[in-house]
């Protein structure tokens, strides 16, 4: 059931590698009515056929786990149930992966210093399409756009870099969120051509990462809004 609807109840799905922090979760969350743990998984690639299995309406998702990461569950999950929310609920404060969790398509970001109370209501919130984020990671996801946004208008007073068409190409899906691998799948070109052409770009336009790659091609209205 979709647990947008008042009188439904919200399937949520546990994956973390710490059994004990699962139970814990669990028991805090049965004293939600309308939540329901229907499974949980102790790591990445067990978390994704338990989501392809059920179609959970929420995966509350820890970053770090064996076998498969929790952002590259959450990129699978995202691409298999797109109406599938997805919670990150972590230790990690590490900015690199609280951007890669957003790029993989996680509706929030919480970090495990938080109080119980607060993830049912996090839960709750992701079942009507609001987004979650820890105040301390919000504030340095504030400050890396600000920076981004900065540079980025400094970039525009200077002439356009030109181009090849083919990188172009390979900015476009980058933009899109794709891997180099699955750029070089949909270009019919090698892995290693693909990360030569990034970095071939980056120097053009003087970036430094992938994300501000993709706030280029954003502000130079290089996407197409139907991709």
């Amino acid at each position: 059931m979709n647990g947008s609807s008042g009188d439904s109840v919200i399937r949520v799905l546990i994956a973390d590698d710490q059994a004990v922090f699962r139970r814990g979760l669990e028991a805090v969350l049965a004293s939600e009515d309308d939540i329901e743990v229907v499974a949980d998984a102790e790591d990445g690639e067990e978390a994704v056929e338990r989501a392809e299995e059920l179609a959970p309406d929420v995966v509350l998702m820890d970053v770090r786990m064996p076998r498969l990461n929790g952002i590259e569950a959450a990129r699978r999950i995202r691409a298999a149930l797109p109406t599938t929310r997805i919670l990150m609920l972590t230790v990690s404060d590490e900015e690199e992966d609280l951007f890669d969790a957003i790029k993989a398509g996680a509706n929030g970001y919480l970090l495990k210093e938080i109080s119980v109370e607060e993830v049912g209501s996090a839960i709750h919130s992701a079942v009507q399409g609001e987004s979650r984020i820890s105040p301390s990671m919000a504030a340095k996801l504030l400050g890396e756009f600000n920076a981004l946004a900065r540079a980025a208008a400094e970039r525009e007073q200077l002439p356009a870099p030109v181009l090849t068409a083919r990188e172009l190409e390979v900015l476009k899906l980058v933009a899109r969120g794709m891997s180099n691998k699955d750029v070089a799948e949909e270009l019919f070109i090698s892995e290693n051509t693909v990360k030569n052409h990034v970095r071939n770009i980056l120097e053009k336009l003087h970036l430094h990462s992938r994300m501000e790659a993709v706030m280029y091609a954003v502000r130079r209205r290089l996407l197409d809004p139907h991709d």
